[in-house]
This record gives C-alpha cells, sequence and structure tokens, in this order.
C-alpha cells in the first residue's frame, strides 16, 4: 500500500510543462535507484512521452521503455490497465487515479494551471487523504 504521495504544482498551464517536468524528475528519481511507472492517458500520450525523454538531454541518456518491451530498462511509460511487475513509483499522468495505483509504494502526480488538470488532481488529493496516504505538497511556483 502506498505510503506516500507526491504533488508537484507547475505554475505553468502548458501541458507540455509537464512533460518537461517528468524528464528532469525521472533523472533524479533514476538516481535515487527507484524504479518507475509511468501511466499516460492513452497510447499516444505514452508514446509522446517515450519522445520526450529520448530528446530531453542530448548529451544524457534516460534508459525507459513502453511497457510490453521487456528491456528491463527501470523506466515503464503504459496506459489503461497496463502496469509493470515493479510496484516502486507511480507517476500519474492520466486525469484519475486508479485504484490499483495505491499498491505502489509511492505515486507522484504533477499539476499545471488548467482547470481539467486541478479538478482531477484535487479529487486525487481527497482520494489519498481517505486512504490514509501522506501527502507532500512542492510548490514550484514559488521558485
Amino acid at each position: 500500500m502506498t505510503s506516500k504521495a507526491d504533488f508537484y504544482v507547475l505554475p505553468s498551464n502548458d501541458p507540455d510543462a509537464r512533460g518537461r517536468f517528468l524528464c528532469r524528475l525521472v533523472t533524479k528519481i533514476r538516481a535515487l535507484g527507484h524504479e518507475l511507472y509511468i501511466q499516460t492517458a492513452n497510447e499516444s500520450e505514452a508514446k509522446r512521452i517515450d519522445q520526450l525523454l529520448w530528446e530531453f538531454q542530448p548529451e544524457a541518456f534516460i534508459p525507459h521503455e513502453l511497457l510490453g518491451d521487456k528491456l528491463n530498462s527501470g523506466v515503464q511509460i503504459g496506459w489503461d490497465t497496463q502496469r509493470p511487475e515493479h510496484k516502486d513509483v507511480f507517476v500519474n499522468l492520466n486525469l484519475d487515479i486508479p485504484k490499483d495505483a495505491l499498491e505502489f509504494d509511492r505515486i507522484l502526480e504533477i499539476v499545471i494551471q488548467s482547470e481539467e488538470v486541478l479538478a482531477s488532481t484535487r479529487n486525487n488529493y481527497k482520494s489519498y487523504q481517505a486512504n490514509g496516504i501522506s501527502i507532500d505538497m512542492h510548490d514550484m511556483r514559488k521558485r
């Protein structure tokens, strides 16, 4: 069961800001030795995130894969009901949080200033609270 959820609140309303921030976050979390699963809304969004991770830092390399590629990269991207074998870090780029996400050790939400994303992540926040999950807010608007 999830012990912690982190919300990263960005100042931008640009949907691409989530992807750019995600790339930085993935780099940091992988450096700490964690495996990540990135939940997207659909296959085309998963492929967009895949491309962002390839292009993020030309001088660096973030090993990753679409779930099902079986490369064991430590960073997997999926959609719908796909899930990795690990239960380490769940990054939610979908609007709603699937119930089985609560089986992961940690959940990350990246929030932009879009009404749709704000409303959805507020609901997710309440769901985490109701399930007794510790929540940390990281307000990136103050930086």
